[in-house]
């Protein structure tokens, strides 16, 4: 024992013996450090057992302390999370579908939120299936009647178009040059190129003419006569018929491509004035060579 516990007995009466012994010299040695001023027992004071004895009593006082504190502070954050799960209950109650399979589209619609459900802004939106386009058919349009040929050679329209016709038919049945010449010159001493309806058939006016004639039944632009054999009224009346049937006639003449224009003509038409023919051929080649 330390040389100076007899004074220190002296001056502190001992604790009793009823308390422990870890308890009884902590009490003690807490007692003696509030009365005793002296720095011999503060030294005392300072051993060992007395410091291990206050550090036990301030860690519980401490302890005690913390837990309180603790205590208080857990309350603020509860009584917030009551209030958020509060708030998150009446939301719930003002949007029962947020959470539904029934997602009608809203009135006006809304961009997605980034709360928004991602089977709802991820369902992919259906592909348009593209309507076949039928490319529209061609409106079928009627020909163009063909241009009508320019007059030549003093013609009129009417007579020029009445030319072409001749030309054509022989075109057509693949007589030469020189039968093109004596058909068109043969037209225009007998008609003027004109189709003539008689005014002793009356049968004749009946179609499409362009004059009337008396010369007994001659009708047409060769003036061929129906009595004759040549073709019914109504078919002398039409160009393309009455050409085509002095052609076959012309055919039928033995040599007359070696014959003079006059010869040839007469041949098939055995007229009252025969080389009244000739003083219309320089014309008639005229009127070919424009339309072939």
């Amino acid at each position: 024992m330390h040389p100076d516990d007899p004074i220190d007995q002296k001056l502190t009466p001992e604790p009793p013996t009823s308390r422990t012994a870890d308890g009884a010299s902590s009490e003690w040695a807490i007692r003696r450090h509030r009365r005793v001023a002296s720095p011999r027992i503060r030294a005392l004071l300072a051993s060992t057992p007395v410091r291990v004895a206050l550090a036990t009593g301030l860690t519980c006082c401490l302890g005690v302390a913390a837990v309180a504190t603790a205590n208080r502070d857990d309350e603020t954050p509860r009584a917030q999370v009551a209030e958020s799960v509060a708030d998150r209950a009446v939301a719930a109650e003002d949007d029962p579908a947020s959470r539904s399979l029934d997602r009608s589209p809203s009135p006006t619609p809304a961009s997605p939120s980034p709360s928004a459900s991602p089977s709802a802004s991820s369902k992919p939106t259906p592909k348009k299936t593209p309507k076949k386009t039928t490319s529209p058919k061609p409106k079928k349009t009627t020909p163009a009647p063909p241009a009508r040929p320019k007059p030549v050679a003093g013609l009129t329209q009417s007579q020029m178009d009445n030319a072409k016709v001749i030309v054509d038919v022989g075109v057509d049945l693949d007589i030469p040059r020189q039968g093109l010449v004596v058909a068109v010159a043969t037209a225009m001493q007998e008609s003027t190129l004109l189709n003539y309806a008689s005014g002793v058939l009356p049968e004749s006016q009946n179609y499409p003419h362009q004059a009337i004639g008396w010369d007994h039944d001659s009708v047409g632009l060769f003036q061929q006569r129906p009595s004759s054999g040549w073709g019914s009224v109504r078919d002398l009346m039409r160009p393309a018929y009455a050409s085509r049937a002095f052609y076959e006639a012309l055919l039928k003449v033995p040599g007359w491509q070696q014959m003079s224009l006059t010869l040839a003509a007469q041949a098939v038409q055995i007229s009252a004035y025969p080389y009244a023919y000739a003083q219309h051929e320089q014309r008639a080649a005229t009127i070919v060579a424009a339309l072939t």
